[in-house]
């Protein structure tokens, strides 16, 4: 009788542990933005956000003005866009927080959020993004990123809905379609 109270708790706590895992959302995290300050996610409850990892020298950057005007056309629908620069690939975002901040502002007058330079894959992938690509921790999908400008879809509640490769544009039907519904 012990051996099956013993078997039982541990099938419970194994049950419990793994359930808890994919309890945890987007709206858990708090990031660094930009300017060094804390930017909790859970402010964005009840919004649709698009995640984004982005660069200034890779030939995708010009999706920069795309992510501007759709920020700019959906915002007043509960609709955000959190941009996070990283320098994983073929070292196309080399600058300085304050450098990329200037160059989104000056080049494109970004006006959505963006957040300190992270590491969106490898040994030091930011917990965000480890949560954003594994199944084992978002209970939805696993989507590592290929290159700068993948794009992440999360829902109101906080939960992985999808996500976009990085040469899909902004104003493709599938993101549109998903902003939308």
């Amino acid at each position: 009788m012990n051996n099956l109270k013993t078997i039982i708790s541990m099938i419970l706590i194994t049950t419990l542990a793994g359930a808890g895992a994919q309890d945890k959302n987007f709206h858990n995290f708090i990031v660094e933005d930009i300017s060094g300050n804390d930017y909790d996610l859970s402010q964005l409850q009840g919004k649709k956000v698009l995640v984004v990892n982005t660069a200034s020298k890779c030939g995708l950057t010009p999706q920069y003005e795309d992510l501007q005007s759709l920020y700019e056309k959906y915002k007043e629908q509960d609709f955000m866009i959190v941009g996070f620069p990283a320098n994983n690939f073929m070292n196309q975002e080399p600058g300085t927080d304050d450098e990329i901040a200037e160059f989104c502002q000056a080049n494109y007058g970004i006006s959505f959020p963006m957040m300190s330079k992270i590491s969106v894959k490898g040994d030091d992938m930011h917990p965000l993004y480890l949560w954003l690509t594994s199944k084992d921790q978002n209970g939805v999908l696993d989507a590592e990123v290929s290159w700068n400008f993948q794009k992440f879809m999360i829902d109101e509640e906080g939960n992985l809905v999808g996500y976009a490769d990085p040469k899909t544009k902004p104003f493709d039907e599938k993101i549109v379609d998903w902003i939308e519904k």
